[in-house]
């Protein structure tokens, strides 16, 4: 799959493999205390199938990917999908739209633009929702920057290291089409192994 684009069969296969993740994800850290807090083990597979499969895909594994776990697992519990199927939902459509519209010439660059304004947008749109809405009246902005920064700062980390790490992997194993051609995606790799 060399400098070729996807087809959509590969992009279904693909959205379809990160909603599995979803619901397996948080089942295999369920040993963790607090572990859907602190890891976010949703957000991953969503942040990388909307980088890898464009906007739509990413948008529907955001909104299937929670609902599909909280049917066949209760994780997350009932009361809370709306708000992070929400929060998923704008990850995946941020992660894909950015990937489409950002294009620097540095495709680390343009990983991480695309990443951070996700991961961002998604915060900030779920703190609206959730003070308008979902906790009208009783939602502050201590209450959002706890937990949406300050508690799941682990699950931040995480997903800045491992989205990029594999998206290049499959980048470099030829799963996913190179975003500037071989030889750019090559120097690239190189130049980060030399730092």
């Amino acid at each position: 799959m060399n400098n070729a684009k996807m087809s959509p069969v590969v992009k279904c296969a693909v959205t379809a493999a990160c909603m599995a993740l979803c619901v397996v994800l948080p089942i295999a850290l369920h040993a963790i205390p607090n572990a859907g807090t602190l890891l976010s083990p949703m957000h991953l597979p969503v942040l990388l199938c909307g980088m890898i499969c464009g906007w739509p895909h990413g948008l529907i594994c955001g909104l299937a990917g929670p609902a599909l776990s909280c049917f066949i697992t209760s994780m997350p519990g009932i009361g809370y999908l709306p708000t992070m199927m929400i929060e998923l939902a704008v990850y995946g459509l941020v992660t894909g739209l950015m990937t489409e519209l950002v294009h620097t010439g540095r495709q680390l660059a343009d990983i991480y633009i695309s990443l951070l304004t996700a991961m961002l947008s998604g915060r900030i749109l779920t703190g609206i929702v959730r003070a308008l809405i979902f906790s009208a009246g009783s939602y502050s902005w201590k209450a959002w920057a706890t937990g949406y920064f300050v508690s799941s700062f682990p699950g931040i980390v995480i997903q800045l290291i491992l989205v990029p790490a594999l998206y290049l992997a499959l980048q470099r194993a030829q799963l996913v089409p190179f975003r500037y051609g071989e030889r750019a995606a090559r120097r690239t790799s190189l130049g980060s192994q030399g730092q």
